[in-house]
């Protein structure tokens, strides 16, 4: 009853009800993972942030139901990372009445890396969720994810001017801890004369670029497409080549493909996130993006070494 009663005034008296109805603080969305948590930082105690796509959940297929939408309709932000990776945006922000909502596209700015699927990722036409040109992983670059978190910083503050230099504050904050977590890549990884990691898919293109490695893709930028026998045999051919020692794969998404080529091959299997969302697990034992790239850094000089 009380969230229909809240809903009810919500339509009665608008956005600044909105706010004030959730004790002052503004009403966020965010799509997934690391938009949510770095909205949860720059935000503090000024927001109420919900998140779109459940924990554990792999959001490159994910779509918004319609309790999602009655919830965009009540919200004051809606914040997404943008670069194709939620397909669905301009369809659903299109079909809000809510014409108040301030919209932030957090990898507005940041310098895309054009997408690129193997042959043998069975994506092609009938994929109607293809990212389009662009690999969207943007986050998985600290200064990317600075970024992100800068741009929804000032639609917070745009939502929310009285608190600017609370957001300011905050984001100043993180801005250095992202600074931090770059420096440690880069000194960690740099010494390293291995550069090349296998992967379960491609989402780890800006990572790569940032700090000298090389990325070989069993699939492409989609994590549930099947590789060909070809592709297989590929990638089987390129870790004994090079004397991979372990294949990464998602924690999301089935070990399966990872788990047959280190069979074959003798390598071992180890996780490397893609940041894209955590575990219940994960959150309650109050992991974020800082600690899992963390354990990425961690897991890379491992295996490069």
């Amino acid at each position: 009853m009380a969230v229909a009663a809240l809903s009810f005034s919500v339509i009665l008296t608008g956005c600044a009800a909105k706010k004030e109805a959730a004790g002052d603080k503004i009403s966020v969305m965010t799509s997934f993972y690391p938009v949510y948590d770095f909205t949860l930082k720059v935000g503090g105690d000024k927001v109420n942030v919900k998140n779109m796509v459940p924990a554990g959940t792999e959001p490159h297929e994910w779509e918004p139901g319609t309790r999602d939408i009655a919830s965009l309709e009540e919200s004051n932000v809606f914040i997404y990372s943008g670069a194709g990776m939620e397909h669905w945006t301009e369809d659903v922000l299109k079909s809000l009445s809510n014409k108040s909502l301030i919209v932030v596209e957090a990898s507005s700015g940041i310098t895309l890396k054009e997408g690129h699927e193997e042959e043998g990722d069975h994506k092609e036409e009938e994929n109607e969720h293809d990212h389009g040109e662009f690999d969207p992983h943007v986050w998985l670059d600290p200064k990317n994810a600075k970024k992100e978190m800068e741009n929804i910083k000032d639609g917070l503050v745009k939502a929310d001017p009285e608190n600017k230099d609370y957001y300011e504050a905050n984001y100043k904050t993180y801005a250095e801890k992202f600074d931090q977590l770059d420096q440690s890549f880069q000194e960690t990884l740099s010494p390293l004369s291995n550069k090349s990691i296998v992967v379960s898919h491609e989402a780890y293109g800006y990572l790569c670029s940032a700090y000298g490695l090389t990325q070989v893709g069993i699939e492409g930028l989609t994590p549930d497409s099947e590789p060909d026998p070809a592709r297989m045999a590929e990638v089987i051919d390129y870790v004994r080549d090079n004397q991979v020692k372990t294949i990464f794969f998602e924690e999301l998404v089935s070990p399966k493909v990872a788990e047959a080529i280190a069979k074959e091959t003798g390598a071992k299997t180890e996780v490397l996130s893609p940041v894209e969302g955590l575990s219940d697990k994960e959150l309650k034992a109050g992991e974020d993006y800082f600690s899992v790239m963390e354990k990425n850094l961690a897991a890379l000089k491992e295996a490069l070494e």
